[in-house]
């Protein structure tokens, strides 16, 4: 049986804005484009403005029919409204689950066959795009559309003026918030975490915005589907800080965006720095007001986290890597300055936070865990999700009492800091981790924008590079740089925009290795 840890604090986010509202009311939220269900509301919206939107959405959504306890699927085209209408969801006592936009029809009409009678609230553009050839009558109890009418759906104008209705406040273990799983290995999973679990989150997560002094901008490019968005909107709002969100990373909008708001922190995925060195050189210095950097989805590259930090004018920037999961939020974490930085072993991830995360590592052979005999990565912290919902058998095999392993390989050093080497599902059986070879060798060639290296069909090791502006790759170079790795197939060139992503920007591994594996197959049958 789950043991549900009870040393947390709730985070209610259908209230959070309410409550930062009362201290901090003229605080500002400020867009890189208006919302697509409330474009009247412009670009700019103080937290006061925020709270009562959230209010006055909950209030249309109650009057639709939804009920506490009932799942809200919300699915519409990337914007920051999708974050609104979670908090209203959650103010009525519904259960948000939280879909990407980047998701395709078959997949999400796969996630609404495991909710029972779910509303889904969505948009006109996925109603006459992606989802016009979904059953969505027999898959939903109703549609909601937040935009412009469409036949068969509920228009979200048509339920302005509803009566209001005060906050439903569920028990702090129940479902409150369903995210998904990156899909990296096929259907994601749905993960359920509770007021309690996303509260622990939140604990972790004020740590580094209750430290910045200086009150400036806080500019964000992350997932709105993300459980990463929730307890940092929460922190940044109850420690009264200015906010900015980019629906699109794109370097060129990033670089306006830099320079127009001049941020103090700024935070993105590991993927989208690497796409922003591209920017470094614009003469406008963009990043030269950045006094903290933050990525907080995956392990990133130390040759890009040097080249961001030496871009700030700042007197000591630092970069802030957390290692984290979808099932767990963050981990462990550590700070990286100019002096530290090339120093470090990339695979180094940090240190647990005492009296919140923790890890051990266990051995997969028997033997004592190396860096040579990686082990799996357990963790116990208290952010923990509840359950996979419909699936909590494949979610119970990953507990250990109430250890969780989340599938990737490491080791400890004498000093107690983590090192991540790989995703098991991802180890290339002659490759000791291939994350220590892409950052090597990315270091060693300024020219690539981005390596992977995945199995062949005989589990040889495979590069896939990317080149900035798509460059032909030097062979000649490329040879001198891996002359003492492993020995790989020749490397395959890409098109950065041509990788799969997951919604957090991730390249997922497999579905590269089984594209190129299907490549393969068709040029042998033609």
């Amino acid at each position: 049986m789950l043991r549900i840890p009870k040393n947390k604090t709730p985070l209610y986010l259908g209230l959070v804005a309410e409550e930062a509202a009362a201290q901090f009311g003229a605080n500002t939220i400020t867009l890189d484009r208006t919302m697509d269900a409330l474009p009247e509301v412009g670009q700019v919206l103080t937290v006061a403005q925020f709270a009562d939107l959230i209010a006055e959405m909950a209030t249309r959504l109650w009057a639709s029919g939804i009920r506490p306890s009932e799942h809200v699927v919300i699915h519409k085209t990337n914007n920051f409204d999708i974050t609104l209408f979670a908090c209203a969801s959650a103010r009525i006592g519904a259960v948000p689950v939280m879909l990407s936009a980047h998701l395709d029809g078959e997949t999400i009409n796969a996630l609404l066959q495991r909710l029972p009678s779910p509303t889904l609230l969505t948009d006109a553009a996925k109603l006459n795009g992606s989802l016009a050839a979904s059953p969505l009558a027999e898959l939903t109890a109703r549609v909601i559309s937040v935009t412009d009418p469409v036949e068969g759906a509920i228009s979200l104008s048509d339920l302005a003026g509803a009566p209001e209705r005060t906050a439903v406040t569920l028990h702090p273990d129940s479902h409150a918030i369903m995210t998904h799983t990156s899909g990296t290995t096929g259907i994601p999973k749905l993960v359920v975490h509770s007021a309690r679990s996303i509260g622990a989150r939140y604990r972790w997560q004020n740590i580094p915005v209750s430290l910045l002094r200086q009150r400036e901008p806080i500019l964000m490019h992350v997932s709105y589907v993300h459980s990463r968005m929730y307890p940092g909107i929460a922190s940044m709002m109850l420690n009264n800080k200015p906010m900015v969100f980019l629906d699109d990373a794109e370097p060129a909008k990033v670089a306006d965006a830099m320079v127009k708001y001049r941020p103090g922190v700024f935070e993105t995925h590991p993927n989208s720095f690497l796409e922003c060195e591209s920017i470094l050189d614009d003469p406008r210095k963009p990043f030269k007001t950045v006094r903290f950097y933050n990525s907080t989805f995956d392990a990133i590259h130390p040759g890009t986290m040097d080249k961001f930090l030496r871009a700030s004018e700042r007197k000591s920037p630092v970069f802030l890597q957390v290692y984290g999961q979808s099932e767990c939020g963050p981990l462990v974490g550590r700070p990286y300055t100019r002096k530290t930085v090339m120093q470090a072993d990339g695979r180094c991830q940090g240190y647990s936070t005492p009296g919140i995360t923790k890890y051990r590592l266990v051995s997969r052979n028997g033997k004592p865990v190396t860096r040579d005999n990686p082990g799996y990565i357990d963790v116990q912290t208290s952010g923990r999700a509840l359950t996979y919902y419909g699936e909590a058998e494949r979610f119970e095999k990953q507990l250990d009492g109430d250890w969780w392993r989340g599938g990737d390989i490491g080791y400890r050093t004498k000093w107690g800091c983590l090192h991540l080497l790989d995703r098991e599902v991802d180890q290339i059986p002659t490759i000791h981790s291939t994350l220590e070879v892409e950052d090597t060798v990315l270091h060693r060639l300024p020219e690539l924008t981005e390596l992977i290296i995945v199995p062949g069909p005989e589990k040889e090791p495979v590069p896939v590079v990317c080149t900035k502006d798509d460059a032909p790759l030097d062979l000649a170079r490329w040879k001198r740089a891996i002359a003492d790795q492993s020995t790989m197939a020749d490397p395959i060139q890409m098109k950065l925009g041509e990788l799969p992503r997951t919604a957090t920007a991730k390249i997922k591994r497999l579905e590269l290795a089984r594209r190129l594996a299907d490549q393969v197959t068709h040029e042998l049958a033609s």
